[in-house]
């Protein structure tokens, strides 16, 4: 009579007692699928004995943490390639910018350093000097150019004629490559912007994906505790 209440685990093949066993339709499908790969033959109107579902709850929670481990890993792998693939856009723009000059470009920009210096202001101040000495003490008799110094002025006219436009021309270039830059930090910036906005998109996904697992796992510490419970019982 005892053996006749007995009924046979799908998995062992033993037969065991109604206490001993759980039905096969109120095991989780996640862990059926697992089950199945190891026995095609499984059958929903069938029986499992409690020591071997036990053994592939755990073998189940343990294929989630390691699938959660390669995640993490792939994760990174797919951030360095994609960050040693894509092309860097860092760049020194200003020497690219100084290639692209022609030689009164660059004559231009070396002149108005120049003029902006204290050494040419020195240097100016000096012929100054030496000029009105020369025409005012040593050519008391015959100055070539005596005062008001009509010729002096002609002259700084002349240079602040000449003056005026190149440095014009060399904050006009300054300009240029102070837009070249802007133009290249935007680019910088927006490529920094969309790496990082993908990068947090690859993390959610995966936070739901560990979510997901987690919650599975918790839902199976849950059944585990409901049989015990039971046997206790």
């Amino acid at each position: 009579m005892q053996d006749r209440e007995k009924i046979f685990c799908q998995i062992c093949g033993e037969r065991k007692t109604p206490g001993e066993l759980v039905p096969a339709d109120s095991v989780r499908s996640s862990v059926i699928d697992l089950i199945r790969k190891d026995h095609p033959e499984w059958s929903d109107q069938g029986y499992i004995c409690i020591p071997d579902l036990n053994h592939y709850r755990a073998k189940y929670v343990e294929e989630l943490l390691e699938k959660e481990k390669g995640e993490v890993s792939t994760l990174e792998e797919k951030v360095i390639s994609a960050m040693e693939d894509r092309s860097v856009l860092s760049e020194d723009t200003t020497a690219a910018f100084d290639r692209q000059l022609t030689i009164g470009e660059r004559v231009a920009d070396q002149f108005a350093d120049f003029a902006g210096s204290w050494t040419f202001i020195i240097l100016f101040f000096i012929v100054l000097v030496v000029w009105i000495a020369i025409n005012s003490i040593i050519l008391l008799s015959r100055p070539f150019d005596p005062y008001p110094f009509i010729l002096l002025n002609l002259v700084l006219s002349c240079i602040a004629a000449i003056q005026a436009p190149v440095i014009i021309m060399s904050q006009n270039r300054q300009e240029a490559r102070d837009r070249l830059q802007a133009q290249h930090d935007y680019q910088v910036n927006l490529k920094a912007e969309l790496e990082i906005q993908n990068l947090h998109e690859k993390i959610d996904h995966l936070l739901i994906n560990q979510g997901q697992r987690l919650l599975e796992i918790q839902n199976i510490q849950v059944e585990l505790m409901e049989e015990l419970a039971r046997r206790k019982s």
